[in-house]
């Protein structure tokens, strides 16, 4: 009989290793065919590839406290050692809760898009399936995945990841080279005073809300620092070079975009390319097939689903080792820590796969729409849920270094409370923004209107709160548990 290992398998993943994960995770070709459309559209048009750098730079700054808490905490649950670490259990146990939360939310988002596109591609070839039958398949395919090994899971999302990035580079260096209709202007994307116009709680906020989602996922270099062959170098370079690419390719890409359309002219291109946003995609394909040829088109259309399923993997992934690293802690159930012959979690792989398996059926019995419900729901809370946690991390940073004597004060003490300011700011975004990114608005309100912010209808006040609900579910976890746990003292120590 075999004997069962409560150990993840050390040195399997290299800095390339974790950020094929994590950028995966971003699924960047569903962003550029998804967010960038409606963002400009409701956002700030042109502007729109200034508000994801500006994203980016307030997510790089969070990154120096949590690289630099990297080197003295090595754990599968970072968020969970991290914030353990800075402000105590209690704290560190309910940040695991909501963590969880926006991990397994996140990818039940990921199941509906890609049960909705799959059923729309395959129609074309003469397939006819249900979005839930589509969604189950992908299910059963990355639960197999999942437990078989993460370098497996590596070279898959690696391969179809590198793909994927060069589509999106052809045809943005297509446009640049044939140039648009109108001269590049690089004022109307990138100049702050166009970028910020609107407004935060105008379409500035709006823009900035749709960008700050495009980045969930980048913080789980840090998930994997157990499995990386040296965690204290390895996982501060994958978060950097995860935000920095993030930040890159989708502001290079999107601004590929405006010049494609003409800066004057992006809102007014972007509903007429997509049918009023019917079908965002379509701006895209369409820029593709005008600049670059019919032929990338085909292929991006593959590429959004295989962009799609790298997603399910990488965030299967991460919630199994949020599940397992909460099990060998002690606030979740001791079997979650069991892992197979390769090192990875597999009993927490299991869980993860039921969890979305279930609420996968309930959507699909029920009819509800699995993108106007299943994904705009889900994606939403997801979000929310992981800068809200970001708060708290950058908070723990803070004051675990402000105990300790000789640290770097850029690294410990002024970019974490930087990075404080400007995540409090995102999360107003994204909160008051809710009724917008979710579709939950309050009846007889416009979401897309200044004046709409906070007005969510009582589904979308659960919604919204659900993280922080389950952070109180965490607290009570941890205030029951023991008063000396070994387990947890040693997770956070």
């Amino acid at each position: 009989m075999a004997v069962e290992s409560t150990s993840l398998k050390k040195g399997k993943l290299g800095v390339f290793g974790i950020v094929f994960f994590v950028v995966a995770a971003s699924a960047p070709l569903v962003g550029m065919t998804g967010a960038v459309p409606v963002a400009m559209v409701l956002g700030n048009g042109a502007a729109t590839p200034g508000a994801y750098l500006a994203a980016g730079i307030a997510l790089l700054i969070f990154s120096i406290g949590y690289a630099a808490m990297s080197h003295h905490v090595t754990n599968a649950g970072a968020f969970f050692a991290f914030v353990g670490r800075g402000l105590g259990m209690r704290a560190g146990v309910a940040s695991s809760y909501a963590s969880l939360v926006g991990y397994l939310t996140i990818q039940l988002a990921i199941y509906g898009f890609f049960g909705v596109v799959m059923n729309i591609t395959m129609a074309d070839y003469g397939v006819s399936l249900a979005w839930w039958v589509w969604a189950l398949i992908s299910w059963l395919l990355v639960t197999a995945l999942s437990v078989l090994s993460v370098e497996v899971g590596a070279k898959i999302l690696g391969t179809l990841l590198v793909v994927e990035l060069l589509s999106l580079v052809i045809v943005a260096i297509s446009i640049f080279a044939k140039g648009g209709p109108e001269s590049m202007n690089f004022g109307a994307s990138f100049n702050p005073s166009n970028v910020f116009a609107g407004g935060i709680a105008g379409t500035a906020g709006i823009a900035l809300a749709f960008a700050f989602a495009s980045f969930i996922g980048f913080e789980a270099t840090a998930i994997y620092g157990e499995e990386s062959s040296n965690p204290k170098r390895n996982v501060p370079k994958a978060t950097y070079f995860a935000i920095i690419s993030i930040s890159i390719l989708f502001a290079f890409v999107s601004f590929a975009m405006v010049v494609g359309m003409g800066s004057s002219k992006a809102i007014e291109e972007v509903l007429t390319r997509s049918g009023e946003l019917a079908d965002p995609a379509g701006v895209l394909f369409s820029l593709g097939g005008e600049y670059a040829g019919t032929w990338i088109v085909e292929i991006m259309k593959i590429l959004v689903l295989t962009s799609l399923f790298a997603g399910l993997l990488a965030f299967q992934n991460a919630a199994s080792r949020y599940f397992f690293a909460m099990a060998r802690a002690g606030v979740m159930p001791k079997k979650l820590t069991v892992t197979n012959a390769a090192g990875v979690p597999q009993m927490a792989s299991i869980v993860t796969s039921v969890i979305a398996g279930v609420i996968i059926v309930i959507f699909a019995v029920a009819e509800l729409d699995p993108y106007l419900k299943l994904f705009s729901w889900m994606s939403g809370i997801a979000v929310i849920a992981i800068v809200a946690i970001e708060v708290l991390v950058s908070l723990a940073v803070l004051l675990y270094f402000n105990k300790q004597a000789g640290s770097n004060v850029w690294k410990t003490r002024v970019a974490p409370l930087t990075s404080i300011v400007l995540l409090l700011g995102s999360l107003y975004l994204l909160m008051s923004r809710f009724n917008l990114l979710a579709g939950t608005v309050a009846e007889g309100v416009d979401p897309t209107l200044p004046e709409s912010a906070w007005k969510l209808s009582s589904l979308g006040w659960f919604l919204v709160l659900s993280p922080f609900i389950a952070m109180l579910v965490g607290l009570v976890v941890a205030s029951l548990s023991k008063s000396k746990n070994d387990a947890l003292t040693r997770d956070f120590s």
